[in-house]
């Protein structure tokens, strides 16, 4: 049973004019092409074919907003790290999530992280655009089933070390299960939580 019976495809932006009215609150989902963001999607939402799921890297190249109830959104940002993708969209993708970070209605970013991989540059742009933002950032350690329960905890021990008080970080994994709870419960939370700006208005 959906998490989100209402959540369903809402638009795909190529440009930050194509974006929804700046009102009500989103979460945005980031990742490396390839590290599960798209799945991740779908099993905490809980609709199997929301996000368009793909092997081959970089195959989201626009914004994604999904609607999960009336003033709810998720904002699935395009891959990066992919060789394929030319200097004109990598530009144009810069733009896009620049004026993300300006919306009101922005209330966190979940980013995903191949756990086999740790923290790459990419990430670190990621984590500092959302800091600059003043966006608190969530960690997903993704695919957290093919390491070693071992393995795993020196991992989240090493990027939690790394990334200290700048992002939350939890394991994950789209296939047991692990963190899916609390990941939905942290992504409820930005989504009921008020502006900042409305609060200090």
């Amino acid at each position: 049973m959906s998490q989100y019976p209402q959540a369903q495809f809402l638009l795909s932006a190529a440009d930050p004019q194509h974006f929804p009215p700046d009102t009500g609150a989103e979460v945005a989902f980031a990742g490396r092409s390839n590290a599960g963001k798209s799945t991740a999607i779908n099993v905490l939402v809980g609709h199997h074919r929301l996000a368009r799921t793909s092997k081959t890297p970089g195959r989201t190249r626009l914004l994604n907003f999904f609607t999960l109830a009336p003033g709810q959104r998720l904002v699935d940002l395009p891959g990066y790290g992919y060789a394929s993708a030319s200097v004109a969209e990598r530009n144009s993708w810069a733009r896009m999530i620049n004026a993300l970070a300006k919306r009101e209605s922005l209330r966190g970013l979940v980013l995903l992280m191949d756990s086999r991989r740790g923290v790459l540059e990419g990430d670190e742009v990621l984590i500092a655009w959302a800091g600059a933002a003043s966006c608190p950032v969530y960690v997903l350690l993704s695919k957290a089933d093919k390491l070693t329960r071992n393995e795993l905890a020196k991992t989240s021990a090493a990027v939690r070390r790394e990334l200290g008080t700048r992002a939350e970080v939890q394991p994950f994994s789209a296939i047991s299960g692990l963190g899916l709870d609390q990941a939905r419960r942290q992504i409820d939370h930005w989504l009921a939580r008020q502006s900042p700006k409305t609060v200090e208005a």
